[in-house]
């Protein structure tokens, strides 16, 4: 286990969706994934938004991404899981396209968090403009050069060009932002007046989150800072004038996470187990309405 240490932490001490100062520690998880340190994820009293606290900062962050086994970043490796994720994604791209098609206004695309560009690259083979932002270098580069793909190194980058996007996408994105309210009035000023926001966001109301506890893999601190349910979600975008007016699920992402999770629970990948527990999850989710290991959420601007 490769182990980091940080230089700089730092401590929230009201809730970022509601500003409450009533926040308690809910949880202890384990960096299962890189650094084996723990950390603590709290929760908000009046709104139920959960998020690691103390947490690294937006300085120190990167060092828990500096591994060739970051999956989102990782083309070459050859093991089940690793092409089960690349499977999985080529998958997702047709799918996350045929979502936006259906909704989009207008021709041009921003993705933020946009890795190597697979996404963006499928939607210029359709004929749309598309633009990036990726702030890891490696996987910015590689969209740049093999993608041809306009990419920039943060949100600020992008809203220098001046564009009005007519849709905005971040799949699994938000949950690593440090600064969620800031980040969001930068998107509203980029979203174009009819414009159409996409975010995908792990779900710790999930049956698999309930399930796997400290050990469930979408927590994957302290990579992801915050962590939604679909109430804390909804006041947060409430809050910057957005409404929501679809919620699709991510089914695929339960069997994922959960096979993730056996192997941070039991130390190795069940794939027997992890396919029941994520085919159970599914079910429940269609039963309980608490929504699916990941949620994709479809946004419009409710005061223009």
């Amino acid at each position: 286990m490769f182990h980091v240490e940080p230089i700089k932490m730092e401590t929230l001490f009201v809730c970022p969706v509601c500003g409450s100062s009533g926040i308690e520690p809910l949880i202890p998880v384990k960096d299962y994934f890189l650094s084996g340190q723990e950390f603590v994820i709290q929760r908000c009293n009046s709104c139920g938004f959960m998020f690691i606290n103390p947490r690294p900062t937006q300085e120190e962050i990167g060092k828990y991404y500096q591994t060739s086994d970051y999956i989102s970043h990782n083309a070459d490796k050859s093991d089940l899981v690793s092409r089960l994720y690349r499977s999985a994604r080529r998958f997702s791209v047709k799918h996350k396209f045929g979502m936006v098609a259906s909704h989009i206004q207008g021709k041009k695309i921003l993705d933020i968090g946009c890795g190597t560009g697979e996404f963006l690259a499928y939607c210029k083979k359709n004929n749309f403009e598309v633009y990036g932002i990726e702030p890891n270098e490696q996987a910015r580069n590689f969209a740049i050069t093999h993608n041809q793909i306009q990419v920039g190194a943060d949100v600020g980058d992008m809203e220098r060009l001046g564009v009005r996007f007519s849709c905005i996408t971040l799949w699994h994105v938000l949950e690593h932002v440090h600064l969620l309210n800031e980040t969001i009035t930068k998107i509203k000023r980029m979203l174009s007046q009819h414009g159409v926001l996409i975010i995908a966001v792990p779900n710790c109301n999930s049956y698999d989150a309930c399930h796997y506890k400290q050990y469930w893999a979408a927590y994957d601190v302290p990579r992801h800072l915050s962590h939604f349910n679909t109430p804390s979600f909804t006041a947060l975008m409430e809050k910057h004038g957005f409404g929501i007016d679809k919620i699709q699920p991510q089914y695929l992402d339960a069997f994922y996470i959960s096979l993730l999770s056996e192997k941070y629970e039991n130390g190795s990948l069940n794939y027997f187990k992890a396919f029941f527990l994520g085919l159970w999850s599914n079910l429940m989710a269609l039963k309980d309405k608490q929504g699916t290991s990941s949620l994709i959420y479809i946004l419009t601007l409710k005061n223009t």
